[in-house]
């Protein structure tokens, strides 16, 4: 078996609306590839060392299987057992013998082509009677696959962005997104949108200026001040008042952060643990209670959740060591932010935690014991979280909100600590201790307890407005002949309605007018290009075959459809494109990716365009010269719209409504000197 050419489509393309992997796979009749002979061997093998193989399916041919049906299926199964979510593959046969097509769904790209590797090694395992490790395998694509993927916040809300139908992009390996097209755009990086202000985040991240801010609308918050020293932490601490807590000025997710200390010994390590962190430090009273993360959205509180410091509970038997072991083996805990939880460590803060309890690693707690492994209660760190969101008293609420919107963070992580968020901060001398920009979202997506909240839809809902989905008009043309005009002339029409247009064609990208690469760019590339532009308020793109087949579409879905006709030439012989009705297959992409309330634009003198008509999911209007083709008349006579050329007018029909243009006042028609044909 040899695997070549391998593509990832990026949209949708010739064979699904999903993005997929293709891959060239030869199984030469003969070969070490061929399982004529031991088919049922070679497949009992590879479920030996794969049990997690699912349905194979047989070549459409002879019904019989082939090492390219193994690898779709094997490519496929892995990326399943490793908890990606994809369902389709295919395998199909070109007209060279021994020669297939296999295509695998995927939903990280790297995670799809590192599975056809493995799928392929697996293969060659199977059929060799050789060694694969297939734990090892999974293990390295659930790694691949957490290390790229968007993480939990991120991908919350890309996920209620697709609920309302908007589309997104992913800008970089990080987490920078787009969502929708063109003017109507907007970005988010993780948990931050780009209406949050560099100052708005510059004013949370410095917490001594944070707290002023605060201070000066009425929030209640803890004394404190930066110190410079060591010895002048002691000294605000006892300025302030034992227990103290010691931070980094700006530090973020709990780092550096150590609460409740109440010796000149405590303050000194502590002190020294903030620098490791950052160079400015803070002392400031602490607040008795319990540690809560309200989360503000736009004009409002949309979740809160109290959390809890990393620890465990003794039983009288396991060490504290083994205690975390038995925690951290939750399939829930992970090293980084893509789990619910994240993994309890032992560090120096940890074990400095347990001394002060009594304990060390090796320590058996007593039955029912609370071993505190760390003061702060991120979830970063190994705490976790309940969900309190319909515990808090307006009051905490709307006090959380001002904290926000005096910073100026549209979503803002606040952090309060109080005895309970059941009644106001005043009453129980509780406070907000931070304000936090692109908080973690995931302690309320899938809170340790309680209920989750859908934060990502409240973040969605203040970017775009009720019915707003962040799409522009875009219009899709392809066809063998009069592309390129097509698109000149629909971007000429949507100038004159005063829309700020974006063109591809085989000569460049225009926006606006403005040439901004030449050459043929009518490829998904130069289409995607042309739908991150901010100054796009419609989109026209030529759409050729080659883009098509390398890539698949730039877009999920286009609101228009042109089809001028098909026609064999040289437009054949690429990618197994052999025929005009291979060809018509191909073409027909962009009408299956219409939007419902959209409309495919088709040829109805070209039998293989009006065909298409079957596969739009909108509306369709059919254009001739010749008002009484069959396909026209019967499309007119239903009352739906057509073009037509009668009495030297350009007739837009449907049903009793009627425009009529002369052709001699249409340019492109030079006083109507020029024919039309089909």
């Amino acid at each position: 078996m040899e695997v070549t050419r391998i593509r990832a489509l990026r949209g949708p393309n010739l064979w699904t609306r999903h993005t997929a992997i293709e891959a060239m796979v030869r199984c030469d009749p003969g070969t070490e590839s061929d399982l004529s002979a031991d088919q049922q061997a070679f497949e009992k093998r590879l479920r030996h060392l794969f049990p997690g193989l699912g349905r194979m399916q047989p070549g459409e041919r002879d019904a019989r299987l082939s090492m390219a049906h193994a690898l779709e299926a094997a490519v496929l199964h892995l990326q399943i057992q490793a908890g990606c979510p994809v369902t389709f593959s295919r395998t199909t046969p070109t007209p060279e013998e021994g020669l297939f097509q296999v295509v695998v769904e995927y939903s990280v790209e790297q995670v799809g082509k590192l599975a056809m590797q493995l799928a392929e090694k697996l293969c060659v395992a199977a059929y060799t009677s050789g060694p694969f490790d297939v734990d090892e395998a999974l293990k390295s694509l659930r790694e691949l696959d957490e290390d790229i993927r968007l993480g939990p916040s991120t991908g919350a809300i890309v996920d209620a962005a697709l609920a309302r139908g908007i589309p997104y992009r992913r800008l970089s390996d990080a987490s920078l997104v787009q969502f929708g097209w063109g003017s109507k755009q907007r970005r988010i990086q993780a948990a931050e949108t780009d209406a949050s202000s560099a100052i708005a985040e510059s004013i949370a991240q410095d917490k001594e200026l944070s707290k002023k801010m605060l201070q000066a609308a009425g929030v209640p918050v803890p004394r404190g001040r930066p110190v410079h020293s060591a010895d002048d932490a002691w000294a605000a601490a006892q300025e302030i008042g034992l227990p103290v807590v010691v931070k980094p000025r700006d530090g973020n997710q709990g780092k550096g952060v150590v609460v409740n200390i109440r010796t000149r010994e405590e303050v000194m390590q502590a002190y020294q643990n903030a620098l490791e962190y950052r160079d400015d430090i803070m002392v400031e009273s602490f607040l008795p209670g319990s540690d809560y993360r309200l989360l503000v959205v736009g004009d409002r509180m949309v979740a809160a959740a109290r959390r809890e410091p990393p620890l465990v509970v003794g039983d009288g038997v396991s060490s504290v060591r083994q205690l975390v072991d038995k925690v951290n083996a939750d399939p829930r805990r992970g090293d980084g932010h893509a789990t619910s939880l994240t993994k309890i460590r032992f560090d120096d803060i940890a074990m400095a935690r347990l001394k002060e309890q009594g304990y060390d690693a090796d320590s058996v707690p007593p039955k029912g014991a609370r071993v505190v492994l760390r003061n702060n209660a991120n979830l970063s760190t190994g705490g976790t979280a309940t969900d309190v969101t319909d515990d808090v008293h307006p009051e905490v609420a709307a006090r959380a909100v001002m904290a926000a919107q005096m910073v100026g963070l549209d979503v803002c992580g606040v952090d309060v600590v109080c005895e309970s968020v059941l009644k106001p901060l005043e009453e129980q001398n509780g406070g907000i201790v931070e304000v936090n920009a692109a908080p973690g979202l995931r302690m309320h997506l899938q809170p340790s307890f309680g209920k989750g909240r859908d934060v990502g839809s409240a973040i969605i809902d203040t970017m775009f407005a009720a019915g707003q989905d962040g799409r522009i008009p875009v219009i899709a043309v392809t066809g063998t002949n009069g592309k390129t005009t097509t698109v000149r002339l629909c971007t000429h029409l949507l100038k004159t309605s005063g829309l700020r247009v974006g063109m591809t064609n085989t000569d460049g990208v225009y926006v606006n007018g403005m040439q901004l690469d030449t050459g043929d760019c009518s490829g998904p590339r130069s289409a995607r290009s042309v739908l991150m532009h901010p100054d796009v308020d419609a989109a026209v793109l030529e759409t050729a075959r080659g883009g098509m087949l390398r890539e698949g579409l730039a877009f999920d879905r286009c609101q228009v459809a042109v089809v001028t006709n098909i026609g064999a030439g040289d437009h054949l012989g690429l990618n197994y494109i052999s025929t005009v009705e291979d060809l018509a297959v191909l073409k027909r992409v962009i009408v299956q990716n219409v939007s419902p309330q959209g409309m495919a634009v088709l040829n109805a003198s070209d039998p293989m365009v009006a065909a298409m008509a079957a596969n739009c999911p909108g509306q369709v209007t059919f254009f001739a010269v010749d008002p009484h083709h069959p396909v026209l008349a019967t499309h007119r006579a239903q009352g739906k719209r057509v073009l037509y050329v009668q009495d030297g007018h350009i007739v837009a029909q449907e049903g009793a409504q009627q425009v009529r243009i002369s052709l001699s006042e249409v340019p492109l028609t030079q006083n109507d000197a020029m024919t039309f044909s089909s």
